[in-house]
C-alpha cells in the first residue's frame, strides 16, 4: 500500500467496480495520477453529475435523468408488447440487435433471497399493476438463464398467471454459427427442449 492517504482511498474506491481488484485499482489510480490528471478530472465530474441526476423511470425503472426514460415516451414504441429484463444492459444488448420494438421492464436484479432480493426489491407489483392497467397483450420473460434467472422467471409468470396476457420466455440456446462440440451442456439442455417443428401443419398438410 502506498503511504499517502489519499491514494490509498482512491485506489480502495477503484475497487468497489466489479472485476477489480487491488493491483488493477492501483494501476487506475497511478495511471490518473501520473499520466491523465484531466481525465481523471473528466471521470470525476461525470461520475458526479451522472450520481446526482440519473434515476429511475417511473414507468420501467430503467436509468434516465428524465422522469419518463427516451423509450417510454417514444410513441412509436409497441407498448402491447413489455420485455422484462434484469438490468438496463440488457436493454442495450436487445436495443442494438434491433429486433423488439416493445417496451421494457427492468427488475434490477433477481431473487435472491440470501442477499435479501425479494419481489418488492424487484418491482414485481409495479409490473403486474402496469400490465393490468396499461392493456399489455404480452410479457416477454428475458430472464437469463440461470437458477436464479429461471426463479424469477417462474415467479413473474405465476403473478400474471389470472391476467388475460400471454406470458412467453425467450428462447436459449446454440448461438448462430456456433459449433455443438464448444457448447456447454446446460446450452445444449435449453437447446433441445426449447426445440420447434422445421414444418408446420399446413407444410405437411400441403405435401
Amino acid at each position: 500500500m502506498n503511504s499517502s492517504p489519499l491514494i490509498n482511498q482512491l485506489i480502495e474506491a477503484f475497487r468497489c467496480l466489479p472485476g477489480v481488484g487491488p493491483k488493477s485499482a492501483q494501476r487506475m489510480t497511478l495511471f490518473l495520477l501520473e499520466r491523465n490528471r484531466s481525465g481523471g478530472m473528466k471521470l470525476s465530474e461525470s461520475l458526479a453529475a451522472a450520481l446526482g441526476s440519473v434515476g429511475n423511470c417511473k414507468e420501467c425503472r430503467n436509468l434516465t435523468e428524465d422522469e419518463i426514460c427516451s423509450i417510454c415516451a417514444n410513441k412509436s414504441r409497441d407498448k402491447s408488447l413489455c420485455c422484462v429484463v434484469e438490468s438496463p444492459v440488457d436493454i442495450l444488448a436487445i436495443e442494438q440487435a434491433g429486433t423488439f420494438k416493445g417496451v421494457y421492464f427492468v427488475l434490477m436484479g433477481r431473487l435472491s433471497p440470501i442477499d435479501g432480493i425479494g419481489p418488492a426489491e424487484l418491482g414485481i407489483e409495479l409490473l403486474v399493476n402496469q400490465v393490468k392497467t396499461n392493456e399489455i397483450k404480452e410479457v416477454i420473460l428475458a430472464c437469463n438463464p440461470t437458477v436464479e434467472g429461471d426463479a424469477t422467471a417462474y415467479y413473474i409468470a405465476e403473478q400474471l398467471k389470472y391476467i388475460s396476457t400471454k406470458v412467453t420466455r425467450i428462447a436459449h440456446g446454440i448461438p448462430v454459427g456456433g459449433e455443438l462440440e464448444f457448447v456447454d451442456g446446460g446450452t445444449l439442455s435449453y437447446a433441445f427442449s426449447g426445440r420447434k417443428l422445421m414444418l408446420d401443419d399446413e407444410s405437411h398438410a400441403a405435401e
